[in-house]
């Protein structure tokens, strides 16, 4: 894998990180935003943890193909389940019925893949 293969993944978690300090903010300012924390946390955590992972990929700590499936993972249901909960807020319906606990678990698996990916023997 060359490092270009990763550019999109790091691209995607500065993504994550502003949309999560932003979704911070309207939660800060809004009334009854509530429902805006916990997507901008999610963000928030998996931002970095994105960028951690592409970076124990590139150093052939981990198990790349898991690992990059963990990565993707956790984009995905971070996404999910930010934009869920955000369309909940402004727009008044969901995602689709169960989106956010399907992006919830979407990033437990990726979490648990990331730690298979600690274990399995690396590809040479």
């Amino acid at each position: 894998m060359t490092t270009s293969t990763f550019r999109p993944l790091i691209a995607l978690a500065g993504l994550m990180g502003a949309a999560g300090v932003v979704l911070a903010a309207l939660s800060a300012h809004g009334a009854d935003a509530a429902r805006l924390v916990p997507a901008s946390s999610m963000l928030l955590f998996h931002a970095p943890a994105v960028l951690a992972a592409v970076l124990l990929i590139e150093r052939g700590l981990v198990a790349r193909r898991t690992a990059l499936v963990a990565v993707c993972g956790m984009v995905a249901g971070a996404a999910l389940f930010a934009l869920d909960l955000t369309l909940r807020q402004f727009a008044g319906h969901s995602l689709f019925p169960m989106a956010a606990p399907t992006g919830g678990t979407l990033m437990i698996l990726s979490w648990l893949a990331l730690s298979l990916a600690a274990v399995l023997p690396r590809a040479g």
